[in-house]
């Protein structure tokens, strides 16, 4: 299995972190892409750098590369993961719009019908941001706002990403140990 986790400029940038982490211990082939404004929050927010996220993946792509190899639906790989999901790039997914390389792989993963999450991080939202995340939806996107469970035995903010990211992978049929599943 291959994957595409992209990381843009939303709070929330330790979700994609982690889902880049745990991918690590996983037979799947990670092929991630930190936007510039991605760059700008893991500095403004966490005590990663680009080059920590990198250090996780199997390929890396830089964000303007619209001729890697995952701009091409000829390409073979299963899904993308858009944590966190940038307003920006959301409206840029709902409308078609492929400009740079995360919305142009977001666009191959609904053309050819593969699984695309989208985990938006805002709120308030605004009337557009709505509307977009059902036309995205409307598309084939599972929109899936960073919205953790509190059911589970966390015992920190780090645990709550950590099981957070694994229930988004959970959604390509990555099995990792931070999953927990209700037991009732």
């Amino acid at each position: 299995m291959k994957l595409v986790v992209a990381i843009t400029g939303a709070s929330g940038v330790r979700y994609g972190v982690a889902a880049v982490r745990l991918l690590e211990d996983t037979d799947v082939e990670s092929h991630v892409i930190v936007t510039e404004a991605g760059r700008r929050v893991l500095a403004e927010e966490s005590p990663y750098t680009p080059e920590d996220v990198h250090g996780h993946a199997d390929v890396v792509h830089h964000p303007d590369d619209v001729g890697a190899s995952v701009a091409s639906g000829s390409f073979d790989f299963d899904g993308m993961l858009v944590c966190p999901c940038s307003m920006k790039t959301l409206g840029y997914v709902a409308n078609g719009i492929a400009e740079g390389l995360v919305p142009r792989v977001a666009d191959v993963c609904l053309k050819e019908g593969r699984r695309l999450v989208l985990v938006p991080r805002e709120s308030p939202m605004a009337r557009t941001h709505l509307e977009n995340m059902v036309k995205a939806h409307d598309a084939g996107a599972v929109v899936a706002p960073a919205s953790p469970g509190f059911y589970t035995d966390v015992d920190s903010l780090e645990d709550v990403v950590e099981v957070f990211a694994a229930k988004l992978l959970d959604g390509f049929d990555v099995e990792t140990p931070e999953m927990q599943r209700w037991q009732g």
